[in-house]
């Protein structure tokens, strides 16, 4: 079956791409972990000894970065309806997290403890229909700050990956009234014509 011009160009830029070349290079599942490395160097959200929910964590790469930065005395718990290959020090649950027996599960991991740190860079299955699939993205993201009100610990924090489009300035507002401070980051491994953006906000107010 012959590629369409756009997945062509798509796989090209892929390829070509220096973060998914340098991802190789350093042994990291995803060049989404430089999108992390470079949030957590400027807004110091990750620091030995967290606890962090890593929610749509598949194929691992935030995940694999935080492990060691929490170290032995941190936990990183992660979920996504995709598997995952098993990484050191990460607690993966598959599964659903909306769903009570998986939500149960992760509650069980966590043993009563609250979360220091929630991250997600969720995204739907892309339709290349911009209205569904921002909707699709938006309904991902609301599930995430969900979750974060449930188990984040007073002046925790939270980062997400957000679209910018229909509903994102209601859902930043939404973000604001939960924490007490909020910033918009665009690391550089966020390819410049992606509407993506990660929202960081610390300062839980439970």
């Amino acid at each position: 079956m012959a590629r369409s011009k756009t997945s062509q160009k798509w796989l090209d830029e892929h390829v070509n791409d220096p973060y998914v070349k340098r991802a190789q290079v350093d042994g990291y599942r995803s060049r989404a972990s430089y999108k992390l490395i470079e949030i957590n160097e400027k807004d110091k959200l990750i620091r030995p000894g967290m606890i962090v929910m890593d929610l749509g964590s598949a194929p691992g790469g935030w995940s694999q970065i935080v492990g060691p930065w929490v170290g032995d005395k941190g936990k990183v718990i992660a979920s996504d309806i995709l598997p995952m290959d098993s990484l050191p020090d990460v607690d993966f649950i598959q599964g659903d997290f909306t769903e009570e027996s998986v939500f149960d599960e992760i509650m069980a991991v966590l043993d009563d403890r609250p979360v220091d740190v929630v991250i997600s860079d969720m995204a739907p299955n892309m339709s290349g229909v911009n209205a569904t699939d921002q909707y699709s993205s938006m309904y991902l993201v609301e599930l995430a700050l969900d979750m974060a009100r449930q188990v984040l610990k007073p002046n925790g924090s939270f980062c997400a990956k957000v679209f910018q489009g229909v509903g994102y300035d209601e859902y930043l507002k939404d973000v604001r009234s939960s924490f007490n401070k909020v910033m918009i980051r665009k690391p550089a491994a966020s390819r410049p014509r992606s509407r993506e953006v990660y929202i960081v906000a610390k300062g839980f107010k439970g």
